[in-house]
């Protein structure tokens, strides 16, 4: 029997027939075999790379639609008197961070928080979603400098 393939993404509020939970690095991704939260194995075989978050769906060959939900990851709480400072320096990195009113997170690296300390930041683990900034030319991530 050949294996069920993904080759759509659509954005959707339509019934799903499944979900798969995917950390931030697995929700890029062009072609990969992917195991639904029920055990249903299927391809992603898509045109180009893509960036998922919440509310996007893999559209199986057959219509039916399996839901991307950002699964929990161990992640950096940044808070400080100057936000925007912290932000910036994140940024001058070149590193992946969710924005909040009061608070920023990042993906736990012992480099940045070794960066993130010396420039008075208050710190805390936690585990949730981790579900980013994207790029700023579009939709998605952006690496480097080459936009």
């Amino acid at each position: 029997m050949p294996m069920t393939r993904a080759t759509v993404i659509t954005h959707t509020h339509a019934p799903l027939a499944d979900t798969v939970t995917l950390t931030y690095d697995e929700r890029f991704l062009r072609r990969k075999l992917l195991v639904s939260d029920s055990g249903e194995e299927f391809l992603v075989d898509l045109p180009e790379t893509v960036s998922l978050n919440r509310g996007d769906a893999f559209k199986l060959e057959d219509g039916r639609l399996i839901g991307v939900i950002p699964a929990q990851e161990d992640l950096l709480e940044v808070k400080g008197p100057d936000l925007v400072r912290l932000a910036w320096h994140i940024g001058n990195r070149h590193t992946p961070c969710q924005l909040g009113q009061a608070r920023l997170l990042v993906q736990r690296e012992p480099v940045m928080r070794d960066m993130l300390i010396r420039l008075g930041a208050d710190l805390r683990d936690v585990s949730e979603a981790f579900t980013p900034e994207g790029g700023a030319y579009g939709h998605g991530r952006t690496h480097g400098h080459a936009h």
